[in-house]
């Protein structure tokens, strides 16, 4: 599997998995055993970097908590030196459409010592502050990280949904290893901080690439399971649905050209594109995780890239899900 740098020094492979999907977000959570399977079959196919988060929770059957963190840290216990793990802090609670965020120093210690403890693991190697909060400034939480690494806990860190004043002043006390930002055909406004991460030499990991699973022209429907965070995203309305027939259409044609899926070429779009992308896309089933993992082999030149970038220009498509509003503490 071909691998790249983010940041200065951290290797990982050229696509992630997302884990948050067996635990969270998407109905029911998987059961744990067959999740831990699921993870540990990745790793097998050469999948190296695995993403989770403290939030990262369901409910089981039996009534007891889902931690995702303790799902991806039991898949990969053996093999913990040959993987690298990102998990986030920052996000206190999901409160109906809003997020409340807390990174104040007290809190971020407290974190960092579950997740540990739920990876079942003494260091995290990428630890990202799941979304700025406007009541903690940047050179603090950066600073926090600073003490991290200097304690062996944490070995790299990033932040989620990062704009580019947050990202320099953060940089400017504690180098920032990657941003985790939504990207993909259909959200690219963070295309605007490539300059700034090229400058800062930061890595850009790409959540939410397949938009969520309508990249994958596998959607035909727009009703959802309780507990299916897609049956409020504006791309499954039945009106969007219909709408994004060309932008599926145009992706069809091009992965006929290179005998790929149209997840394949969504991935492989952004992989060719800069050196210092790495898309983590999520799924419950091995076999799109196993052709996940394999777009990473597609390629593209730039002037295919950008013959794509002018089609997504000119197609017509839905809005898109693009976060969910930040509430003050």
């Amino acid at each position: 599997m071909e691998t790249r740098i983010l940041g200065d020094d951290l290797k990982v492979t050229s696509v992630g998995l997302g884990c948050m999907g067996f635990s969270h977000g998407y109905g029911k959570p998987t059961d744990v055993d067959e999740a831990v399977k699921a993870i540990r079959a990745a790793y097998e196919m050469g999948y190296l970097f695995f993403d989770t988060a403290e939030i990262y929770q369901g409910i089981n059957p039996d009534g007891t908590t889902n931690y995702n963190e303790e799902v991806v840290g039991k898949a990969l216990h053996d093999v913990r030196d040959q993987v690298v793990i990102a998990t986030k802090f920052g996000i206190a609670a999901h409160e109906s459409d809003d997020l409340k965020v807390d990174s104040s120093p007290e809190t971020i210690r407290k974190s960092v010592e579950g997740s540990l403890k739920r990876l079942g693991t003494d260091h995290i190697d990428l630890y990202y502050q799941h979304r700025i909060d406007p009541t903690v400034s940047p050179e603090t939480v950066a600073g926090v990280m600073k003490e991290l690494m200097d304690e062996g806990k944490i070995t790299h860190w990033g932040i989620s949904e990062a704009n580019e004043d947050y990202l320099r002043r953060a940089n400017a006390v504690c180098k920032v290893t990657a941003v985790q930002n939504r990207y993909s055909m259909m959200f690219r406004e963070y295309e605007d901080l490539f300059p700034v991460l090229e400058e800062l030499h930061v890595g850009l990991v790409a959540f939410s690439p397949l938009a969520n699973g309508l990249l994958t022209g596998q959607i035909k429907q727009s009703r959802f399971g309780e507990g299916d965070l897609r049956s409020k995203m504006p791309q499954f309305t039945p009106e969007a649905l219909k709408k994004n027939q060309d932008l599926l259409e145009l992706l069809n044609e091009i992965a006929a050209n290179h005998d790929a899926t149209p997840a394949q070429i969504s991935l492989a779009w952004m992989i060719n594109k800069k050196p210092y992308i790495v898309p983590i896309p999520g799924s419950r089933h091995l076999d799109r995780i196993e052709d996940n993992l394999k777009a990473g082999q597609i390629k593209m030149s730039a002037e295919e890239v950008a013959q794509i970038d002018q089609a997504l220009d000119d197609v017509p498509m839905s809005d898109v899900f693009g976060g969910t509003r930040v509430e003050k503490k």
